[in-house]
């Protein structure tokens, strides 16, 4: 019994410090101390039971199979919560040579905060527009970027630390202000 349950056991643990371990460092990479730390401690704890069985069983081949597959899939685990979590912020960077004032319009309305930088690219001059948004917004805001800027070339980084909100406060209101008037031409226009 122990021959099988043993090594299914060692695959298991494997997935679970190695995706604990994916999600610590993504952590770790976005200023969130006190999650990174906690998963590291349960981490190690869960490496160290299944490495454990390892030693002693180090003539079974399927004791090393389980600890090398529960490693891989646990990579892949790791990557898809990190993914389906979609935690933190992002800039946005949209460049088009196209009237770029529907496009900014559109993400104003939606309530995305806005800059826009005139600039020189290798084909003539373009319209760069910044924004940054909240990950969970990220299709949403590429929605917006197909619909009235289809042809615009766009990246998207991600953003360890952004601005206190209080610093946001007085363009957040102006924000509010041209959202209002913008509304107001939608409803004109109908």
């Amino acid at each position: 019994m122990s021959v099988i349950l043993i090594p299914v056991l060692i695959f298991l643990a494997r997935i679970v410090d190695v995706s604990m371990g994916t999600l610590r460092i993504v952590f770790i990479s976005r200023g969130v101390k006190v999650a990174a730390a906690v998963l590291g401690f349960f981490e190690i704890l869960i490496w160290l039971l299944a490495i454990s069985q390892i030693m002693k069983n180090l003539t079974s081949p399927w004791h090393y199979l389980a600890y090398a597959s529960g490693f891989s899939l646990g990579n892949y685990v790791g990557l898809t919560i990190e993914q389906n979590l979609r935690i933190g912020t992002q800039l946005l960077r949209i460049m088009t040579r196209e009237d770029s004032s529907e496009l900014v319009s559109a993400l104003i309305f939606r309530g995305y905060g806005v800059t826009t930088v005139d600039a020189q690219g290798s084909t003539g001059p373009v319209k760069v527009v910044f924004t940054v948004i909240r990950r969970k917004d990220i299709d949403d805001a590429l929605q917006i970027i197909d619909r009235h800027a289809p042809k615009a070339f766009y990246t998207v980084e991600d953003i360890r630390q952004a601005a206190p909100r209080d610093v946001l406060k007085g363009i957040r209101s102006s924000q509010d202000d041209i959202m209002k008037r913008l509304r107001g031409q939608v409803l004109k226009r109908k």
